[in-house]
């Protein structure tokens, strides 16, 4: 139980009791439902589909361990099958006219962006709590999540059938976590995770002399990035019309005063987001029309939607000129990372948003 309890931060993190009792509930019947993977490529029994992606899986801990320093430790050893699109679905919530995002604080781990749960229903209950109070809120399925170390997670039914570039991704991601990890920082470990899960998928795919899987994965990180800047484009138009401050830290505060009046700022931002939608369809037709993001947009736009881009991307930039700075080399970028993972936040996100301007 104490063990479940530990999870129940890192993943999630309450001071309420039902909070607690889906978290270890959802846990629990993770840990109880696993199967060793070796065990299932053996069956003749097995999905012939699942079996080809756990042979696969097995390849990537392999080139995790040997190529990319990460702590494999026995992790990604069992399946389990959640019988559900996601694992978890996070909230995520803002001022209605701020970018501030609500903070939670959970043992071991700090305070936090978001707050998970293993139903989606729990989240949504959750989350119309929040919008009575006057915030902007965003529910998202999660796929993967990592313990951090203090269990070894297993591979769920929820991201194994992915293609192999994006498998290649998630795995190295969440390995990552277990490699550096900030504590209260979820920007500053989402920009980590996400630039050593794509460096390494890029790397995993040359290693594989796929030419068109890997020029194919390449691309759709270009349209990412593009992307990426298109959200960061509207917050800073929203900033101003919020009038939002920055901190010590760079992080984003609510204004003291409003700059205008409710109704006025109310207007001032469906415009934001009008003109947001507008940019979006500009980009599909520079990429022939592909579609890859219309489902992010089909649902309400809202500040804390833009925050769960923001979460993961905005100090992406920083960590890879921090990668070529060390010529590439992992174990170098990884002490770097440790080393700034130990510094005061208000230092390492200075560090890492004035790093992409140096020469």
């Amino acid at each position: 139980m104490l063990m479940l309890l530990a999870v129940v931060g890192i993943v999630s993190g309450c001071q309420t009791i039902g909070f607690y009792a889906q978290a270890i509930k959802g846990q629990y019947q993770i840990f109880a439902h696993q199967r060793p993977i070796d065990k299932l490529i053996a069956d003749p029994k097995t999905d012939p589909a699942l079996k080809t992606q756990l042979e696969l899986l097995e390849q990537l801990r392999l080139y995790a361990d040997k190529e990319l320093k990460l702590p494999v430790n026995g992790h990604y050893r069992k399946y389990t099958d959640v019988h559900r699109r996601y694992v978890v679905w996070n909230v995520q919530a803002a001022s209605r006219f701020s970018l501030e995002p609500k903070m939670w604080w959970y043992p071991l781990v700090g305070s936090l962006e978001y707050r998970g749960y293993f139903s989606e229903s729990g989240a949504r209950d959750y989350a119309q709590r929040l919008l009575a109070k006057d915030y902007d809120v965003c529910v998202e399925g999660v796929e993967a999540y990592s313990t951090l170390g203090w269990f070894k997670d297993p591979v769920l039914n929820t991201f194994i059938y992915r293609d192999e570039a994006e498998l290649a991704e998630v795995i190295f991601h969440e390995l990552a976590h277990q490699r550096v990890f900030a504590r209260g920082d979820t920007d500053f470990n989402e920009a980590f995770a996400t630039t050593v899960g794509q460096e390494s998928a890029r790397r995993w795919l040359r290693a594989r002399g796929d030419t068109n899987r890997y020029q194919a994965y390449v691309a759709s990180l270009r349209r990412n990035d593009q992307f990426v800047h298109l959200i960061m484009k509207a917050r800073e138009r929203l900033e101003k019309v919020y009038g939002d401050e920055r901190d010590k830290e760079g992080k984003i505060k609510r204004a003291k005063q409003p700059p205008a009046p409710g109704a006025q700022l109310e207007q001032e931002k469906q415009q934001a987001f009008d003109q947001l939608r507008r940019d979006y369809e500009q980009l599909k037709a520079e990429w022939g029309g592909y579609a890859g993001y219309d489902d992010w947009f089909a649902t309400d736009l809202n500040n804390a939607k833009l925050n769960t881009v923001a979460n993961y991307f905005d100090f992406v930039p920083g960590f890879e000129r921090l990668l070529s700075l060390n010529d590439g080399d992992l174990e170098e970028f990884y002490h770097e990372t440790e080393r700034l993972a130990k510094m005061p936040q208000e230092e390492r996100h200075e560090w890492l948003r004035d790093l992409p301007k140096a020469k």
